[in-house]
């Protein structure tokens, strides 16, 4: 792909993700996590040219002007976003997806001083929250959560919710946990990985409201429905609809009507 189109990518998820963000002169002037992930791409462009120690010293220089320390061998997908930033680490035999996203103070780093694959291995749209360790070759499936301030050193399964030290599974994708998700997606609720589970009063009040938009909206439909039946026009409903998002599938399973 070309320079400048990776380039547009980069930027426009940062809008996507950070609703701080008002320009691109502003993302461009003022996020650290943009830079040391454009200073990447130019530093794992020498790396794989065998220019490793001219890397590793611009690299060097850019932990200093971002506080984002990126390995130079690292491999970084599309769109990639690190919020905040300060206190990155990501190792060198690191393999990061697509959609990803890093808060502060991450750490993907390695436990064994030989060398081979010794980082761990991301999958597309994971999230980690702030302050997390993912330590060692393990992998990290798609659309994976990580909450902040856990510890990971095995295997995530795709669609799963870490969180605690050592890191343990709390979610593990049900259809409730994706409508749950996707509500939460409608309204900006994802950041740092947060999940029900973690010990913050804010955030389980806030899934607890999810869980009730969940089920005031299915109880209006089915209310509806029965009027239908009974000859009662109630009108046409408002609300808005999951059908143009990939977790209708999980929404109709528990009878909401297409």
């Amino acid at each position: 792909m070309p320079f400048w189109q990776r380039l547009r990518e980069d930027i426009t998820c940062v809008f996507d993700r950070d609703p701080a963000a008002r320009t691109v002169f502003e993302v461009l002037a003022a996020y650290p996590g943009i830079h040391a992930v454009l200073l990447h791409r130019v530093h794992h462009a020498l790396w794989n040219r065998g220019f490793k120690w001219l890397a590793r010293f611009l690299s060097a220089i850019s932990r200093w002007l971002t506080g984002i320390e990126i390995h130079p061998g690292a491999k970084i997908g599309h769109r990639f976003f690190i919020d905040h930033g300060m206190g990155v680490v990501i190792g060198e035999t690191t393999e990061i997806g697509d959609d990803c996203t890093l808060y502060q103070g991450v750490t993907l780093g390695g436990t064994s001083w030989n060398k081979g694959k010794r980082h761990p291995t991301l999958g597309n749209n994971v999230v980690i929250g702030a302050g997390d360790k993912g330590l060692g070759p393990f992998k990290v499936g798609d659309n994976a959560r990580i909450g902040s301030n856990s510890v990971v050193i095995k295997e995530v399964p795709a669609n799963a919710t870490v969180v605690g030290v050592p890191g343990r599974v709390v979610e593990a994708g049900e259809a409730d946990a994706d409508v749950r998700r996707e509500i939460a997606r409608k309204l900006g609720f994802d950041a740092y990985g947060a999940t029900p589970d973690l010990p913050d009063p804010e955030a389980h009040a806030i899934n607890q409201m999810l869980d009730h938009i969940q089920s005031l909206d299915y109880t209006i439909r089915q209310l509806c429905k029965a009027m239908r039946k009974a000859g009662i026009d109630p009108g046409e409903l408002q609300l808005e609809e999951l059908k143009d998002c990939q977790l209708h599938s999980a929404a109709s399973k528990n009878g909401w009507p297409e």
